[in-house]
């Protein structure tokens, strides 16, 4: 399915590297990186600043949300126990230990996800397979929206502390908050490897930080443990069940970092993460939920921020500064995160072509996109500005969170049954205990859809809509293209058949298959009434490997003739490898086949597809204009593939959409 979405990125003109000479599928070569502590701490950096910076936020909303919350016993141990083990359950047990297994070739994420139970079901009709990818491309939209929120409210957060120590500092909140968010998006570019490396220490301070700091009040108030009992979130919903029905809209917000953990799995592997969470982020966060439980019971005032009231009044401003460093740091999860969702959608064929550059020289997973980038820096400034207060957006946050869960575990169930043959009462007992919890969670936030969770929806609908519009329209362009097309070799067969005058040079078709007959060749053959003496068809594929020697690179083919001029190069390159077809000419020089081609004098010839709206069925009006729009967006293909301007010429057909 993943070469089929490729192929019809490539009707469009895109430069995805599966596109007219890009990559038509990624074939795992090589295993994961291995756990060494570089990338446990990269892995600590990136990945779990989102969840780790929930303490600066979860408890004071579940006791803000709702003032018929009292911080007496039975309510402190309630909400301790519901946030304990939410933790324990979704986060340690669900995404931890079982979705990390579902990796996509070394990706994560709800698309990823979608593709490995796509593949699964080998055997599913059509209409199954575009449900899972559709609920796929959901989950993702919904992931966009969680990174949206999580950078906004984080920073927002973090900075607000400087209104603890001072109220007259809050003033300065919303403007300090836009600097720190425009200098994270603007080191993005440095690529997550480098940025983890930075971050990895800086995190490592902070969980220590939070277990101290938990630990000093649980020390002083050693009763609090008594919330760890599951009993006591039992008796809270059998006490209060309305009121822990609206808390659990805010108890989520202590696991909210959850699926962008999964999303990141392919910018470290799934060991350093299993071993940051357990040794590190899983007992800091513990201790620190304690400790701010423990200091609400010993003083109720404190529930307006338990978090920064938890510490003494020297180690608060160190504290700010620390939380801003960490929240900035958690942003970074959900934004590479995003970036990876991005890349599998463009693997599905649920977005055009965008540029990727890869940012590592041994790890497939760690990359930087711009578009995607700096996209979410305006939504994401936007937000912060359009809220002002970390209080207002928790009101916002929360749907699209609980919504890709359902999703996650809707898509593993498939996965677990179809790939590891799980038995039934192993399906049953995983869909009930979490899709139970995350079915509560989810229900509770829709309450917070007309205090801001429209928000999360709004952009999670519109991102939807986008998704499925370009995979529909890819659809039909690519029907049409390869319509327009032909078979290869009925092409050579009528070129074989004709007396068509040969002209003197080399002629290269960069295209994604050597089925089909690339619409450059035969408009030129059409408009010009000549073929090059040779003719070279070039088909890009890339492995999840960083190099692959050239000795191993290159496949040609003479299509069944191999004295009439005209041969294919398949070359696959590693994920480092540059795109670099003048350099796969040199290189195949060498080749009896490709002897004597001078491949600094060789002609490039680009298919650019113009589109056309019409009313032909298939798809509303309004959504092809959002398709053709998005298609004039895409990046160049002859800048991704090293062609020279001055040897590339372009040549146009129109396909009506």
């Amino acid at each position: 399915m993943a070469e089929r979405a490729n192929k019809e990125q490539s009707a469009v003109g895109g430069e995805e590297p599966a596109e007219d000479g890009g990559t038509a599928s990624q074939t795992s070569l090589a295993g994961r990186p291995t756990a060494g502590l570089g990338l446990l701490l990269g892995a600590l950096g990136v990945v779990y600043g989102d969840i780790g910076t929930s303490p600066l936020y979860a408890l004071k909303t579940v006791f803000t949300l709702d003032r018929s919350l009292t911080p007496d016993a039975p309510d402190v141990f309630g909400v301790i126990s519901w946030v304990f083990w939410s933790i324990i359950l979704i986060v340690s047990v669900k995404y931890v230990i079982f979705i990390l297994r579902a990796d996509n070739e070394g990706e994560g994420g709800v698309m990823a996800l979608a593709a490995l139970a796509r593949r699964a079901l080998l055997k599913a009709s059509e209409r199954r397979a575009a449900t899972l990818l559709a609920l796929g491309a959901l989950g993702a939209a919904l992931f966009y929206g969680d990174s949206v929120i999580t950078p906004a409210i984080s920073v927002l957060s973090a900075v607000e502390g400087l209104e603890v120590i001072s109220p007259g500092w809050a003033v300065v909140v919303l403007p300090a908050s836009a600097v720190i968010l425009t200098l994270l998006f603007a080191i993005q570019r440095w690529g997550t490897g480098r940025v983890g490396a930075v971050f990895g220490p800086i995190m490592l301070l902070w969980f220590a930080c939070l277990g101290v700091a938990g630990a000093a009040e649980v020390v002083r108030h050693p009763g609090v443990l008594a919330g760890l009992s599951p009993t006591y979130a039992a008796l809270f919903v059998v006490d209060h069940p309305v009121i822990a029905f609206i808390a659990m809209g805010a108890v989520v917000l202590a696991i909210t970092g959850a699926e962008a953990l999964y999303a990141d799995m392919g910018h470290f592997g799934r060991a350093p993460i299993r071993r940051a969470w357990f040794a590190i982020v899983f007992p800091a966060l513990t201790l620190n939920y304690l400790g701010q439980g423990a200091l609400i019971l010993r003083t109720p005032d404190s529930r307006s921020d338990p978090f920064f009231l938890l510490l003494p009044d020297w180690a608060r401003l160190p504290m700010v500064v620390l939380a801003t460093v960490a929240t900035v740091i958690a942003s970074q999860s959900v934004i590479s995160g995003a970036f990876s969702v991005s890349r599998e959608a463009m693997r599905l064929g649920f977005l055009p072509h965008l540029r990727i550059r890869q940012t590592s020289r041994r790890e497939y997973g760690q990359i930087y996109a711009p578009g995607v980038n700096w996209s979410l820096f305006a939504a994401v400034l936007l937000v912060t500005f359009a809220f002002g207060s970390s209080t207002n957006l928790a009101a916002a946050y929360g749907v699209a969170v609980t919504g890709t869960f359902l999703i996650t575990t809707t898509l593993f169930l498939v996965v677990a049954r179809a790939r590891w043959h799980w038995t039934t009462w192993q399906l049953v007992l995983f869909g009930v205990v979490f899709g139970s919890i995350e079915l509560t969670f989810f229900t509770a936030n829709l309450a917070k859809v007309t205090h801001g969770g429209w928000l999360t929806l709004l952009i999670a609908i519109i991102l939807f809509t986008t998704l499925l519009t370009w995979r529909r329209g890819a659809e039909l362009v690519t029907a049409r293209r390869t319509e327009r097309e032909g078979p290869l070799r009925d092409f050579i067969d009528t070129l074989h058949a004709t007396n068509i005058p040969w002209v003197p040079g080399t002629a290269v078709f960069p295209h994604p298959n050597k089925e089909t007959t690339p619409l450059a060749l035969r408009a030129n053959v059409a408009h010009n009434h000549v073929r090059h003496d040779r003719i070279v068809i070039i088909t890009g594929r890339t492995a999840n490997v960083p190099h692959i020697p050239w000795e191993q690179r290159l496949t040609i083919d003479d299509l069944g003739d191999p004295n009439d001029g005209i041969i294919h190069i398949t070359a696959v390159f590693g994920f480092q490898d540059p795109t670099d077809f003048p350099e796969v000419l040199r290189r195949a020089a060498t080749h009896p086949l490709a002897e004597g081609i001078a491949h600094d004098e060789v002609s490039y010839f680009v298919s650019r597809i113009t589109l056309r709206c019409t009313r032909q069925p298939g798809m509303a009006i309004w959504r092809k204009r959002l398709f053709i729009a998005l298609a004039h967006n895409a990046a160049s293909q002859a800048e991704f593939l090293h062609l020279p301007e001055e040897r590339t010429i372009v040549l146009s057909a129109e396909v009506p959409v």
